[in-house]
């Protein structure tokens, strides 16, 4: 079997986000995968193979940090349909079955691949006490993004902030299910960017992801109604860094990115 490491939302290698991707017959014993996606010790892994002609979807798919299976993850998605494409393995617009419904990854003439998600709920709720000093910042506001992603959202004062934090992790994980979205208005949208924003997760063992696209179905909706438009580009923050485009389609939220296979091997365990 052939394994590959990916980096996602970007154009170029040591960049965007790793995953890993596995091609499979069918899915293995659950503590296998979790065993591999912990050896492979990428945010995400990926593991997907083909389903029969004439369903619903194409493709079933399933993601794995090194510590915990989750329920919706972008940018290993972005990777899995990048090969697929890239190796001639399907052709076209793809449909993955996941624990998030149906999944429509479409290549696209430029290089980018286009990811149709479900947009994420998004909840008012009060600032949990301790999340300031956790953070390390004061949030103006805070969502809760629903079951699929799990995070809580919280808007900052400006692009600064966020550049600038360096959270108490521990702490942090005290306060959402799958950890923290933080997120500003850009400070200079000449730049190609319309907002910013870092994800940390410690409590699924990933202290800052660096390109998240699960966040960007609620970011989409929570910069979209604020900006006054359906087409943005969000620019994630962390040390590799990488940039989302956003379309928001009411229920729906389109992903666009592009990605580089960076390493390909053998798999023999």
């Amino acid at each position: 079997m052939r394994i590959r490491i990916v980096d996602a939302f970007t154009d170029r290698p040591f960049a965007g986000n790793p995953a890993g991707v596995l091609l499979l017959d069918g899915f293995p014993e659950d503590d296998w995968l979790q065993n591999l996606a912990m050896e492979v010790n990428q945010a995400e892994t990926a593991f997907a193979h083909r389903l029969a002609e004439g369903g619903e979807a194409d493709w079933a798919l399933r993601w794995f940090t090194p510590l915990a299976e989750v329920a919706m993850c972008g940018h290993a998605t972005l990777a899995t349909a990048h090969v697929l494409h890239s190796t001639g393995a399907h052709e076209g617009p793809m449909r993955f079955a996941t624990r998030s419904g149906v999944l429509v990854a479409t290549p696209r003439e430029d290089g980018s691949v286009t990811l149709d998600f479900p947009t994420a709920p998004l909840t008012p709720v009060e600032v949990p006490d301790g999340v300031a000093q956790a953070l390390g910042a004061e949030p103006l506001t805070a969502f809760d993004t629903g079951p699929n992603v799990g995070d809580l959202l919280l808007e900052l004062a400006d692009e600064k902030t966020v550049h600038a934090l360096t959270p108490d992790l521990k702490a942090l994980g005290a306060h959402s299910a799958r950890g923290i979205i933080a997120t500003a208005r850009a400070e200079d949208p000449t730049r190609g960017y319309d907002f910013v924003s870092r994800c940390f997760f410690p409590n699924i063992g990933i202290d800052e992801d660096p390109v998240t696209g699960s966040a960007h179905t609620a970011l989409a909706p929570f910069w979209s109604e604020r900006l006054g438009r359906a087409e943005l580009t969000g620019l994630q923050a962390s040390r590799r860094s990488g940039r989302v485009r956003t379309e928001l389609r009411g229920g729906r939220t389109l992903l666009s990115g592009r990605a580089v296979t960076v390493i390909e091997g053998e798999l023999i365990a």
